[in-house]
């Protein structure tokens, strides 16, 4: 059985003096500019999605944090306006969406 991967394509025009000293580095590390380009890119894009997936804490705030979760405030008067506008808006969408995905209703 043969497994099929299908593949994308990435172009970049760059200048002489950038693709030259992408070269020189493929070269030191016996890679294709292309392998080099892909795994350099790779790299970068893994460290960017986990800095932005991961929120780091000072311990401190990390007690702070878990008290809060442990023993929660009272929900103040705002917060429960804000509360009951969102159920409001929410049951308004569900009878929009019901309304709209019934024919017999017209």
């Amino acid at each position: 059985m043969t497994n099929i991967v299908e593949r994308g394509r990435i172009t970049a025009r760059v200048p002489q003096a950038v693709e030259a000293k992408l070269r020189e580095a493929a070269d030191l590390v016996g890679a294709t500019v292309n392998q080099f380009l892909v795994q350099a890119a790779l790299e970068k894009a893994n460290e960017v999605i986990d800095r932005e997936r991961h929120i780091a804490v000072t311990p401190r705030d990390a007690v702070f944090l878990l008290n809060l979760l442990d023993d929660p405030s009272p929900a103040n008067a705002k917060l429960m306006r804000a509360r009951e506008r969102y159920h409001q808006a929410r049951h308004e969408r569900v009878l929009r969406s019901a309304a709209q995905q019934d024919p017999a209703s017209d």
